[in-house]
């Protein structure tokens, strides 16, 4: 497993399921993003969908330490 994808992010929610990454496996939302408008006048707002292997420039080891604890 790649120590810097999302699943060791502090940003990284796997609790909450969105509709896009509810048929995905190992999916949760990037915290760290703001949600994005959505097309559509009656759409939402959503966070960014990544999997736990996603990774970004984001990632920092002190952000690690902090989610392990």
């Amino acid at each position: 497993m790649n120590t810097t994808s999302c699943t060791n992010c502090v940003f990284f929610d796997d609790a909450t399921k969105q509709a896009a990454a509810a048929s995905a496996t190992e999916a949760g939302v990037c915290r760290f993003n703001p949600p994005a408008p959505q097309a559509g006048s009656e759409a939402k707002s959503l966070w960014p969908v990544v999997t736990a292997e996603d990774w970004c420039g984001h990632f920092t080891a002190q952000r690690a330490a902090a989610r392990a604890a």
